[in-house]
């Protein structure tokens, strides 16, 4: 299912990509997004663990990049969220005799499928590093 998270990450790795040589708290985080730090904190466990940013813990510790922005795609962040887009199923098992429900949800994936791909084939071609210069002339 389609969710903040994609929103959420997006906002958490283009307040680091401005500041790519610090690490940054979860509370600063959630601060600029007007979240409890406890969601950060889990969204940045995910991205730890796909590589895309790099943690510290003590005093000085916080999340930064991984790597440069310029070599994270939207398509890495959305792969890291998202699954699969679906907008959803039937709850219910439908009737194997109905003409419609016994091919139903396979029609369905398949569809889901097609806009998973051209959403993938879209955030491809886009870096973290393009998408932040949108916000360059605002200070974090």
């Amino acid at each position: 299912m389609i969710s903040g998270k994609f929103a959420i990450t997006i906002h958490i790795l283009t307040l680091m990509s401005r500041r790519p040589d610090e690490y940054l708290s979860s509370d600063y985080l959630a601060g600029c997004i007007n979240i409890n730090p406890v969601l950060v904190r889990k969204e940045i466990s995910n991205l730890k663990k796909h590589g895309i940013v790099a943690c510290r813990e003590g005093k000085f510790g916080g999340t930064r990049l991984a790597r440069p922005a310029g070599e994270i795609t939207l398509e890495d962040v959305y792969n890291s969220t998202v699954e699969c887009v679906s907008l959803g199923f039937a709850k219910n098992d439908p009737n194997p005799e109905c003409p419609v429900g016994c091919r139903i949800n396979e029609s369905l994936d398949n569809l889901y499928q097609n806009i998973n791909n051209l959403i993938c084939c879209e955030l491809k071609g886009l870096t973290l590093e393009n998408f932040s210069r949108q916000f360059a002339a605002q200070t974090v």
